[in-house]
């Protein structure tokens, strides 16, 4: 029996073509000695222009950090030249949210790398179907990363998605591992193979900058101005991520660092580590969402 009527599919399907043609917007949009952040605010802005809402603040991680890092206020950071860049962005309409990723590789000897991960996401997409495991597609993904000279990250995973949710419970491994949880037919996953060099460790730690928050619990605080930070985020992202870019204005300039640490401290939100490779070597990925039909599944994005 599917998960989602039609009325929700529909939206599932609005919020994957938004994102689709943000994706291909931004392929050709990004560019080395790019600040990062006209990059993130780019993305955004074409997510809001086309009628959806970013599900979360616009990734755009360099070379060794594979995820996790947007642009904080004012931020200076710019592109590199040979970077390798990913550009991981979400929409959703009306809570439901599709995630999508492609690498921007300004470095010609990272180039087969990128094409690793698009080709392992294409062999997952060709593999999965409803009552496959888990651990058969993260076997797919790995043999395919590793058939053209690459690693996967061991430590990273795509995951089911939900309505406010972009984890919602079922993790899409990128390595062989046992496992007897099954894909469901109407479910709806993120598959998001991230590759790097066959000398790395191949697996991600987090980092000390964190750029990226998120709702975890309303307490009580005497800060007039957290309360007031506090009740914004619980309306505007519900339990989706956000950045603090995205909270410029809301209460006066001068109290809104006391009031953000006031709601840090007291464990009202927490924060998204960045994830660095942990021998600092390149990372690649790519991502799609896609829907399981009865014989395979639709990709949304």
């Amino acid at each position: 029996m599917p998960l989602y009527d039609e009325e929700t599919l529909e939206k599932f399907r609005l919020s994957g073509k938004i994102l689709r043609e943000t994706r291909e917007e931004m392929r050709s949009y990004v560019r080395e000695n790019m600040p990062v952040i006209q990059v993130c605010e780019k993305a955004e802005a074409l997510i809001r222009e086309k009628g959806g809402k970013p599900a979360f603040p616009c990734n755009v991680s360099i070379n060794e950090a594979a995820a996790h890092y947007t642009s904080p206020p004012n931020d200076t950071k710019r592109i590199p030249e040979k970077a390798v860049v990913k550009v991981d962005i979400g929409v959703h309409v009306d809570g439901y949210v599709t995630d999508t990723a492609f690498t921007a590789c300004f470095n010609p000897e990272h180039a087969s790398m990128t094409a690793a991960a698009e080709h392992a996401l294409k062999t997952a997409i060709d593999n999965i179907r409803p009552e496959i495991t888990t651990s058969k597609i993260g076997s797919a993904i790995e043999t395919d990363i590793k058939n053209r000279g690459f690693k996967p990250i061991s430590n990273l995973t795509g995951h089911s998605v939900g309505r406010y949710l972009i984890h919602a419970g079922t993790s899409i491994p990128n390595v062989a591992q046992f496992s007897l949880t099954k894909i469901k037919t109407g479910d709806v996953y993120a598959i998001e193979p991230f590759v790097t060099l066959p000398d790395a460790v191949g697996r991600v730690e987090d980092s000390n900058e964190v750029t990226i928050f998120r709702l975890v619990k309303a307490k009580s605080t005497k800060n007039p101005y957290a309360k007031q930070l506090l009740k914004y985020i619980e309306k505007t992202f519900r339990t989706l991520p956000f950045t603090e870019r995205w909270l410029e204005g809301i209460v006066p300039q001068q109290q809104h660092d006391t009031a953000f640490k006031e709601l840090l401290s007291s464990k009202s939100i927490m924060g998204y580590p960045v994830f660095i490779e942990v021998s600092r070597k390149t990372v690649t990925q790519a991502e799609h969402t896609v829907l399981i039909t009865d014989d395979g599944c639709e990709i949304l994005t």
